[in-house]
């Protein structure tokens, strides 16, 4: 009895990789089937953070703590800036930790398609899942530092300070997508960019810190007059800012204008993000 010749036909493949054509060639669905991985690079990316450091996962509570402080000491005692009659240390965190997720996010973003290309030469996975991962795994640290935060407003209440919580807290799970989708969509614009301009990898820290000081981190919108006030609101972090401290502290300009303006702003920048990252994905091995 003659066995059968396997057979070699396409039925055999469960999965074929093919090359992308056009930049409207997302293969959104490759990035769903792909959850599995993206949840195991979000573990791996928490837990290697602060890997043999000697207070590990602490760092997510002294870091914004320490910069806290120092906003606290510089800012407050000796340059004396306003916090609409909040107290200086609350008013900082919450700028403190609201920027923190969003500037992290793009900082680690921008550095994909450099820090992975080992592996992205050697296996073939949806790219977007990589900095996807790192927003999801930055949220958890964000978490952790927003718990801190809501501890010392609690805290502040029950002494008596003029704190007023409202409804506009409600709206924290909209804060925190339009933070991640701006870090995410500024940082693979970087990331498509650094493979021919590797000078940019240099200039994001130092532009992120620039960007924060056109943000109300440490001053109130309230404080910026003229053509510079226009700059600040021109800012898509802005509106998350002040939303957040009207929030949670009961201070702060928010306005659903503003929000409208940075969820379009959000939306357009994904998208642009996006369609740029996938016709970079295609040759970046050639340039990196």
């Amino acid at each position: 009895m003659r066995s059968k010749a396997p057979r070699t036909g396409a039925d055999d493949w469960t999965q074929t990789i093919r090359p992308k054509r056009h930049w409207w060639d997302l293969r959104l669905g490759e990035l769903w089937n792909a959850r599995e991985l993206v949840a195991l690079f979000v573990w791996r990316d928490f837990v290697s953070l602060y890997k043999q450091t000697i207070l590990g996962p602490l760092w997510y509570v002294v870091q914004p703590l320490l910069t806290t402080i120092v906003f606290t000491i510089i800012f407050g005692r000796i340059a004396k800036l306003s916090t609409d009659g909040m107290p200086q240390f609350l008013f900082y965190m919450a700028g403190t930790v609201v920027w923190s997720y969003f500037s992290t996010c793009l900082t680690k973003t921008s550095q994909t398609f450099i820090a992975n290309a080992n592996v992205f030469g050697k296996v073939y996975f949806p790219r977007m899942a990589v900095p996807l991962s790192v927003v999801l795994s930055t949220m958890i640290g964000f978490l952790i530092q927003f718990l801190l935060f809501c501890g010392f407003v609690v805290y502040y209440m029950v002494t008596g300070t003029a704190v007023q919580p409202n409804a506009y807290a409600l709206l924290l799970p909209v804060l925190v997508l339009l933070m991640a989708g701006l870090g995410l969509g500024f940082g693979v614009i970087v990331s498509a960019l650094t493979t021919r301009y590797r000078d940019l990898q240099y200039l994001v820290v130092f532009g992120t810190q620039l960007a924060m000081y056109l943000t109300p981190i440490v001053y109130p919108l309230s404080s910026v007059h003229g053509k510079l006030h226009l700059l600040v609101l021109a800012n898509p972090m802005t509106s998350i800012v002040e939303t957040f401290r009207k929030g949670f502290l009961g201070v702060g300009d928010a306005r659903w204008t503003m929000l409208a303006y940075t969820a379009v702003f959000t939306v357009v920048l994904l998208l642009v993000g996006s369609l740029l990252f996938n016709r970079v994905e295609r040759t970046f091995m050639d340039t990196v």
